[in-house]
């Protein structure tokens, strides 16, 4: 643990990582872009630096959890505030853990590259409960030597942790990973409708169903949520178009039909224009209750907002 460890972006993911590295026993500094975020990782121990190049001029290994492309190219390539590039040393590793463009991934470790400073794309899956309790699904690209170097960092946050190829892979697996939640989110949606309209108790439809070969995390943690009418986010359905879209677009890249993908975009989308971008994934299923005119309520369930 003697590598310093540099963390910037302390959202609903990347809180819980960071403070799962401080509970770990590594020296973290912090950075994020609405300062108010750093003051309490800062009260357990992490120090805090003043802008990205600030922070990645005194750490070994930088980590970044922010939400989209253009995000990740400020904090660790822009000019105001100086980014992550204006401070890192040569052998310096930066591991992007945000769900960006692979295309994008590898053009940035390239820059990377050209002044001896290392790249790894570490996407995570398993919501802000997995980021929480250190149990998140992570998929990495890159070289194996920094994955190896990385590890010790990457077992503090995560239980799974797959090297899957080179820079951009980890993105690319990412994103098969998010054809599948949002896929398995449809599926649940669809399920619990079903057995809305046909009188069943909810409860205990999800208990007969969950453990068998129709279960999933998504069933298992969302569909409880669903039928008490909680769509407090895990992960926001903003957050989930953000990451279809860049699955949409590297479909068309390379020609492969999304069918399924495209349709739950376009559901999504309908839900943003009513205002309900913050709400968490799983209310894709208001989607499907707003065509069939049915909601879906455990008996006792709250009132939906």
């Amino acid at each position: 643990m003697s590598e310093q460890v540099g963390f910037i972006g302390l959202g609903i993911m990347g809180r819980g990582m960071a403070r799962n590295l401080l509970k770990a026993g590594f020296a973290v500094r912090v950075w994020n872009r609405t300062p108010e975020r750093m003051a309490a990782l800062a009260e357990e121990g992490a120090t805090t630096a003043r802008d990205p190049a600030d922070l990645a001029a005194q750490t070994d290994i930088l980590i970044t959890c922010v939400s989209d492309t253009p995000d990740v190219e400020a904090v660790l390539l822009g000019d105001s505030p100086p980014g992550a590039i204006h401070g890192l040393r040569p052998g310096s590793l930066v591991i992007d853990m945000s769900t960006i463009s692979p295309h994008a991934t590898r053009a940035i470790a390239q820059q990377f590259q050209a002044k001896g400073v290392h790249m790894l794309d570490a996407p995570v899956s398993g919501g802000s409960e997995g980021a929480a309790r250190g149990t998140l699904s992570i998929m990495v690209g890159g070289e194996a030597e920094q994955v190896a170097r990385a590890r010790p960092v990457f077992e503090a946050m995560g239980k799974a942790i797959t090297h899957v190829g080179g820079h951009g892979d980890g993105q690319m697996v990412k994103l098969v990973n998010q054809i599948l939640v949002v896929g398995n989110a449809l599926a649940m949606s669809e399920a619990l409708l079903f057995a809305q309209a046909g009188g069943l108790d909810l409860r205990q439809t999800l208990e007969a169903v969950k453990a068998g070969a129709a279960g999933s995390w998504m069933l298992s943690n969302r569909g409880p949520q669903i039928i008490e009418r909680d769509f407090r986010p895990g992960f926001t359905i903003d957050l989930q178009q953000k990451d279809v879209r860049l699955v949409l677009a590297a479909a068309d890249q390379m020609g492969v039909p999304v069918l399924g993908t495209s349709l739950i975009f376009n559901l999504y989308r309908t839900l943003q224009a009513e205002g309900l971008g913050g709400d968490g994934n799983h209310a894709l299923v208001k989607a499907l209750e707003r065509l069939a005119g049915i909601e879906v309520r455990a008996a006792g369930g709250q009132k939906s907002p």
